[in-house]
């Protein structure tokens, strides 16, 4: 294979597993595998972030994530503060803490066990070059093809 298609299967692999492994990480709150991301992310800044500013980390549309905020909202997972529904900040609930906590702890454990056979510079350089990538594609799909 070249380059581009080991990369691209590689992407599309982790992307479609991680998916997997949020969905089952969710479903006990009855909710969506991107809402574990939605929720670790406020959890980071925990009181700080709007939906707005949630849509801007996470690169989702912000019609979903006022889907999500709604949906966690009403299952108690957190609340807003303030009264623009989008502009509130966003406040996880003790089950909703528990819940990111939980949520990150088992991503942690995850990853620490399929990355178990790299050794930690490896890991490092892997990471780096990750980042590297990422940061280049999205500055490259800003400035058009």
């Amino acid at each position: 294979m070249d380059r581009f298609e080991t990369f691209s299967l590689a992407l599309f692999s982790i992307s479609r597993c991680w998916s997997r492994i949020a969905g089952e990480e969710m479903k006990r709150y009855g909710l969506k595998g991107a809402h574990a991301f939605y929720l670790v992310t406020i959890l980071r800044r925990d009181g700080e972030l709007t939906a707005a500013k949630v849509s801007e980390l996470c690169g989702r549309d912000k019609a979903d994530i006022s889907r999500a905020v709604s949906a966690m909202e009403s299952l108690g997972l957190l609340t807003r503060e303030g009264d623009n529904p989008y502009r509130a900040r966003l406040k996880l609930t003790e089950t909703g803490t528990a819940a990111a906590l939980s949520i990150r702890e088992t991503a942690a454990s995850i990853v620490d066990r399929v990355g178990s056979d790299l050794t930690p510079e490896k890991r490092e350089i892997f990471y780096e070059a990750l980042a590297i990538v990422s940061a280049n594609l999205e500055e490259y799909c800003e400035k058009g093809f």
